[in-house]
């Protein structure tokens, strides 16, 4: 403010005043908020990145070879259970369902269950199993496979891709292994893991759906927030 200007507003009524300051300020605010809106995602917090899905290879429930491939610009769920559970397991798959019914017509949208135990539940096992919880030749965009394969691989990604079991258990015998986890892994479109869910509360549920939408919009060449969680 230049020196005229100072003293013609000595002269100006008060309310004059604070009129002219508060219009200053809301042109200041606007202007402010103006750039702003040419700044996407100014105010988004990113999902971090916990970890890189290593390449693998599995059987699905209809006996065809599963990759890393077939992920390939997906954004997917992924989770452990075996047909016979008769605890966590029938309740979460009754949550992932719901998940998968709210996006089965998103081309770019899997979910991936594998086996716990691998030594039981065969590929017939696994097809019966995915009949009874979505029915027989379901027409839909997205895929849901039930994969088995070594228990060493399943185990191996589980806990060193997905995070979905304490790392320290390979120090044991894999055959003395047993993983019963009610946890889900949400993976992006370039292979990384974005978030862990407790596929048993409903309110980790909404939120892992509210982050699937985000996932699905976050274009491939933008940089995640944060490194690798360790």
């Amino acid at each position: 403010m230049n020196e005229k200007a100072g003293v013609w507003l000595t002269f100006v009524p008060m309310k004059k005043k604070l009129l002219i300051y508060g219009t200053l300020l809301v042109v200041l605010v606007s202007g402010f908020w103006y750039l702003l809106s040419f700044t996407k995602g100014f105010f988004e917090v990113k999902l971090p990145v916990m970890s890189y899905v290593q390449d693998f290879s599995f059987t699905d429930q209809n006996g065809k070879t599963v990759t890393a491939k077939d992920f390939e610009d997906k954004v997917y769920v992924t989770e452990y259970f075996f047909t016979t559970c008769k605890g966590i397991c029938p309740k979460m798959n009754a949550n992932m369902k719901n998940v998968f019914d709210k996006y089965r017509d998103i081309n770019d949208f899997a979910i991936l269950s594998h086996t716990s135990m691998p030594e039981t539940d065969s590929v017939p096992l696994m097809k019966a199993y995915e009949e009874k919880l979505i029915g027989k030749d379901p027409q839909y965009a997205a895929k849901w496979y039930f994969v088995t394969g070594s228990k060493d691989s399943l185990y191996k990604m589980a806990r060193q891709s997905y995070l979905l079991d304490n790392v320290k258990n390979n120090q044991l015998n894999i055959e003395d292994n047993f993983i019963h986890t009610q946890f889900f892994a949400l993976v992006d479109k370039q292979k990384r893991v974005r978030g862990i869910y407790d596929g048993l509360k409903l309110d980790e549920i909404a939120r892992l759906e509210k982050d699937i939408k985000e996932l699905l919009s976050e274009k491939p060449e933008e940089p995640a927030a944060q490194t690798v969680l360790k």
